[in-house]
Protein backbone atom coordinates (compact mmCIF):
# COMPACT_ATOMS: atom_id res chain seq x y z
CA UNK A 1 0.00 0.00 0.00
CA UNK A 2 1.14 3.63 -0.54
CA UNK A 3 2.57 5.07 2.29
CA UNK A 4 1.12 8.16 1.73
CA UNK A 5 -2.06 6.91 2.18
CA UNK A 6 -1.55 5.64 5.27
CA UNK A 7 -1.33 9.30 6.61
CA UNK A 8 -4.43 10.40 8.68
CA UNK A 9 -5.37 13.84 8.51
CA UNK A 10 -3.79 15.11 11.72
CA UNK A 11 -0.42 14.65 9.79
CA UNK A 12 -1.60 15.77 6.61
CA UNK A 13 -2.96 19.19 8.26
CA UNK A 14 0.23 20.03 10.77
CA UNK A 15 2.23 19.35 7.46
CA UNK A 16 0.11 21.58 5.55
CA UNK A 17 0.33 24.43 8.42
CA UNK A 18 4.21 23.18 8.78
CA UNK A 19 4.66 24.35 5.09
CA UNK A 20 2.98 27.95 5.13
CA UNK A 21 4.20 28.55 8.79
CA UNK A 22 8.06 27.92 7.33
CA UNK A 23 7.98 29.51 4.21
CA UNK A 24 7.40 32.77 5.71
CA UNK A 25 11.02 32.44 7.37
CA UNK A 26 12.72 30.18 4.89
CA UNK A 27 11.03 29.66 2.18
CA UNK A 28 14.48 27.82 0.57
CA UNK A 29 15.02 25.89 2.97
CA UNK A 30 11.06 24.71 3.07
CA UNK A 31 11.30 23.32 -0.79
CA UNK A 32 15.39 22.22 -0.66
CA UNK A 33 14.67 20.11 3.09
CA UNK A 34 10.85 18.73 1.99
CA UNK A 35 12.27 17.84 -1.26
CA UNK A 36 15.31 16.12 0.05
CA UNK A 37 13.80 14.05 2.94
CA UNK A 38 11.36 12.79 0.24
CA UNK A 39 14.51 12.00 -2.69
CA UNK A 40 16.26 10.29 0.33
CA UNK A 41 13.00 8.19 1.46
CA UNK A 42 12.99 9.69 4.70
CA UNK A 43 9.46 10.44 4.45
CA UNK A 44 6.76 9.59 1.50
CA UNK A 45 5.86 13.04 0.39
CA UNK A 46 2.01 13.77 -1.22
CA UNK A 47 1.41 13.59 -5.08
CA UNK A 48 1.39 17.20 -5.20
CA UNK A 49 4.79 17.37 -3.20
CA UNK A 50 7.01 14.80 -4.95
CA UNK A 51 8.14 17.45 -7.51
CA UNK A 52 10.27 19.35 -5.02
CA UNK A 53 12.51 15.93 -5.11
CA UNK A 54 13.37 15.96 -8.72
CA UNK A 55 17.09 16.61 -9.15
CA UNK A 56 16.42 20.27 -10.73
CA UNK A 57 14.37 21.46 -8.00
CA UNK A 58 16.87 20.39 -5.65
CA UNK A 59 19.61 21.58 -7.32
CA UNK A 60 17.75 25.28 -7.68
CA UNK A 61 16.38 25.39 -4.45
CA UNK A 62 19.74 24.48 -2.74
CA UNK A 63 21.41 27.51 -4.00
CA UNK A 64 18.75 29.80 -3.31
CA UNK A 65 19.10 28.00 0.55
CA UNK A 66 22.51 28.71 0.38
CA UNK A 67 22.12 32.65 -0.93
CA UNK A 68 19.34 33.48 1.38
CA UNK A 69 21.58 31.74 4.26
CA UNK A 70 24.52 34.61 3.83
CA UNK A 71 21.93 37.71 3.09
CA UNK A 72 20.42 36.66 5.81
CA UNK A 73 22.91 37.27 8.28
CA UNK A 74 23.90 40.93 7.06
CA UNK A 75 22.25 44.17 8.64
CA UNK A 76 20.33 45.82 5.90
CA UNK A 77 20.68 43.32 3.07
CA UNK A 78 18.16 40.79 5.30
CA UNK A 79 15.61 43.65 5.83
CA UNK A 80 16.05 44.24 1.47
CA UNK A 81 15.72 40.42 1.03
CA UNK A 82 12.66 40.18 3.05
CA UNK A 83 11.15 43.07 0.96
CA UNK A 84 11.67 41.66 -2.11
CA UNK A 85 10.66 38.32 -0.97
CA UNK A 86 6.93 39.52 0.33
CA UNK A 87 5.27 38.98 -2.75
CA UNK A 88 7.02 35.33 -2.99
CA UNK A 89 6.78 33.97 0.12
CA UNK A 90 2.60 33.93 1.02
CA UNK A 91 1.92 32.66 -2.29
CA UNK A 92 4.77 30.17 -1.85
CA UNK A 93 3.49 29.10 1.63
CA UNK A 94 -0.03 28.81 0.21
CA UNK A 95 1.26 26.67 -2.85
CA UNK A 96 3.08 24.47 -0.30
CA UNK A 97 0.42 24.04 1.99
CA UNK A 98 -2.10 22.95 -1.31
CA UNK A 99 0.48 20.69 -2.56
CA UNK A 100 -0.51 18.31 0.77
CA UNK A 101 -3.78 17.68 -0.77
CA UNK A 102 -3.47 17.76 -4.51
CA UNK A 103 -3.89 14.69 -6.41
CA UNK A 104 -4.45 12.57 -2.81
CA UNK A 105 -7.93 11.61 -4.56
CA UNK A 106 -10.46 10.12 -1.83
CA UNK A 107 -11.78 12.17 1.30
CA UNK A 108 -10.92 13.86 4.78
CA UNK A 109 -13.76 14.66 7.13
CA UNK A 110 -16.15 14.81 4.42
CA UNK A 111 -14.47 17.04 1.78
CA UNK A 112 -12.57 15.47 -1.17
CA UNK A 113 -9.16 16.65 -1.66
CA UNK A 114 -10.06 19.83 -3.74
CA UNK A 115 -11.80 21.25 -0.57
CA UNK A 116 -8.85 20.63 1.19
CA UNK A 117 -6.18 21.88 -0.88
CA UNK A 118 -8.26 24.84 -0.93
CA UNK A 119 -8.63 25.31 2.60
CA UNK A 120 -4.71 24.83 3.10
CA UNK A 121 -3.90 26.97 0.60
CA UNK A 122 -6.09 30.08 2.49
CA UNK A 123 -4.23 28.05 5.69
CA UNK A 124 -0.75 28.01 4.54
CA UNK A 125 -1.10 32.15 3.17
CA UNK A 126 -2.22 32.96 6.11
CA UNK A 127 0.34 31.36 8.18
CA UNK A 128 3.61 32.50 5.68
CA UNK A 129 1.75 36.20 6.24
CA UNK A 130 1.79 36.14 10.15
CA UNK A 131 5.89 34.66 9.95
CA UNK A 132 6.80 37.19 7.29
CA UNK A 133 5.35 40.21 8.50
CA UNK A 134 6.77 38.85 12.15
CA UNK A 135 10.33 38.02 10.64
CA UNK A 136 10.64 41.25 8.62
CA UNK A 137 9.43 43.74 11.39
CA UNK A 138 11.96 42.05 13.87
CA UNK A 139 14.79 42.27 11.48
CA UNK A 140 14.00 45.69 10.61
CA UNK A 141 14.16 46.77 14.37
CA UNK A 142 17.46 45.12 15.31
CA UNK A 143 18.79 46.54 12.11
CA UNK A 144 18.50 50.12 13.87
CA UNK A 145 21.21 48.65 16.04
CA UNK A 146 24.97 49.13 15.14
CA UNK A 147 25.61 45.65 16.24
CA UNK A 148 25.66 42.48 13.82
CA UNK A 149 25.66 40.11 16.81
CA UNK A 150 21.57 40.09 17.80
CA UNK A 151 21.38 40.10 14.09
CA UNK A 152 22.64 36.87 13.22
CA UNK A 153 21.32 35.18 16.55
CA UNK A 154 18.13 36.00 15.49
CA UNK A 155 18.95 34.45 12.00
CA UNK A 156 20.53 31.54 13.30
CA UNK A 157 17.19 31.24 15.53
CA UNK A 158 15.36 31.37 12.27
CA UNK A 159 17.47 28.95 10.74
CA UNK A 160 16.89 26.70 13.51
CA UNK A 161 12.89 26.69 13.80
CA UNK A 162 12.07 25.58 10.09
CA UNK A 163 13.72 22.28 10.28
CA UNK A 164 12.19 21.53 14.02
CA UNK A 165 8.79 22.46 13.24
CA UNK A 166 8.73 20.27 10.19
CA UNK A 167 10.26 17.32 11.76
CA UNK A 168 7.71 18.35 14.79
CA UNK A 169 4.47 18.43 12.10
CA UNK A 170 5.58 15.16 10.39
CA UNK A 171 6.31 13.45 13.81
CA UNK A 172 4.79 14.78 16.70
CA UNK A 173 1.80 16.64 14.70
CA UNK A 174 -0.13 17.09 18.34
CA UNK A 175 3.15 18.91 19.79
CA UNK A 176 3.68 20.89 16.80
CA UNK A 177 0.15 22.52 16.68
CA UNK A 178 0.95 23.12 20.44
CA UNK A 179 4.36 24.92 19.59
CA UNK A 180 2.82 26.88 16.44
CA UNK A 181 -0.15 28.20 18.72
CA UNK A 182 2.93 29.86 20.86
CA UNK A 183 4.78 30.58 17.81
CA UNK A 184 1.80 33.03 16.51
CA UNK A 185 0.88 34.60 19.67
CA UNK A 186 4.50 35.59 19.69
CA UNK A 187 4.54 36.84 16.42
CA UNK A 188 1.52 38.07 16.84
CA UNK A 189 2.79 40.46 19.62
CA UNK A 190 6.31 40.86 17.95
CA UNK A 191 3.76 42.28 14.85
CA UNK A 192 2.16 44.71 17.22
CA UNK A 193 5.07 46.37 19.10
CA UNK A 194 7.85 46.37 16.70
CA UNK A 195 5.44 48.30 14.17
CA UNK A 196 4.80 50.81 17.11
CA UNK A 197 8.60 51.29 17.53
CA UNK A 198 9.53 51.59 14.01
CA UNK A 199 6.31 53.76 13.51
CA UNK A 200 7.73 56.40 16.29
CA UNK A 201 11.45 55.81 14.84
CA UNK A 202 10.07 56.73 11.40
CA UNK A 203 8.46 60.01 12.95
CA UNK A 204 11.60 60.75 14.69
CA UNK A 205 13.64 60.70 11.80
CA UNK A 206 11.07 62.49 9.93
CA UNK A 207 10.87 65.29 12.66
CA UNK A 208 15.05 65.74 13.11
CA UNK A 209 15.37 65.67 8.92
CA UNK A 210 12.65 67.88 8.74
CA UNK A 211 14.17 70.65 11.69
CA UNK A 212 18.01 70.15 9.64
CA UNK A 213 16.44 71.08 6.50
CA UNK A 214 14.91 73.99 8.15
CA UNK A 215 18.18 75.17 9.66
CA UNK A 216 19.49 75.15 6.75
Amino acid sequence: MNAVAQLDTTHLVALAAALGWASGLRLYAVVFLTGLAGWLGWLPLPPGLQILQHPLVLGASGLMLVIEFLADKIPAVDSLWDALHTVIRIPAGAALAAGVFSGMGGEWLGGDATVWATIAALLGGTLAATSHVAKATTRAAINTSPEPFSNIGASLLGDAAVPAMLWLAWTHPLWFFVCLAVALVLMGVLIVVLMKFLRGLIRMLRARFSGGAAMV
